[in-house]
């Protein structure tokens, strides 16, 4: 049980903080500029939902992809993270294609305020790459979900839909005949 188990928390806690840390940080201010309108200081920033908001819809989704990795079992659980690994390698794509976006239009906002664009200064945040880290780290625990799920554990069968296969256990009947037999045992088949 622990081989089974030795990559599952450390996997899971690092893709969790890792999709979480890009879904915030999609969302902050990544590029600034400053500058000046006739001597009065002007700054304007954009955010990262702003200059790339495919960053921050698929950071949601390879966070929310965790979330049914756990409750699924088997082929589902890897399908699950494949997809979560294409949301992840979404999030780093659409933050690093917003490189010099996210800066020209923080740029464009000064200078809609009035500031001159030939001495405005522009700078990325660290949200910015906290985004394209949490992105990686994100894909890269997923790309490992989906080769070592299968030997994760489990949720257990009682979390199954009422009526399964996995219902019907050694207390359980399946016919009329089985609950005779039951009540013949001593075990009440109405539990």
């Amino acid at each position: 049980m622990a081989d089974r188990s030795r990559s599952f928390a450390p996997t899971v806690l690092g893709g969790l903080a890792g999709a979480a840390a890009a879904a915030v940080a999609a969302g902050r201010t990544w590029a600034t500029a400053s500058g000046s309108a006739a001597g009065v200081p002007v700054r304007a920033g954009v955010s990262g939902s702003d200059a790339a908001p495919l960053a921050l819809a698929l950071a949601l989704v390879s966070l929310a992809a965790w979330g049914v990795v756990l409750v699924l079992r088997g082929t589902a659980r890897r399908v699950v993270a494949g997809l979560g690994v294409v949301a992840a390698l979404g999030v780093v794509v659409a933050t690093a294609a917003a490189f010099s976006r996210a800066q020209t239009d923080a740029t464009d906002a000064a200078v809609a305020k009035g500031a001159t664009r030939d001495v405005l200064q522009t700078s990325l945040s660290g949200w910015y790459y906290l985004t394209v880290l949490g992105g990686a780290l994100a894909l890269a625990a997923l790309v490992v979900a989906v080769a070592a799920s299968p030997r994760w554990p489990a949720m257990g069968s009682r979390y199954d839909a009422p009526g399964t296969a996995s219902d019907r256990g050694a207390g359980a009947v399946a016919s009329e005949t089985d609950m005779w037999r039951a009540l013949d045992d001593g075990r009440d088949p109405t539990e």
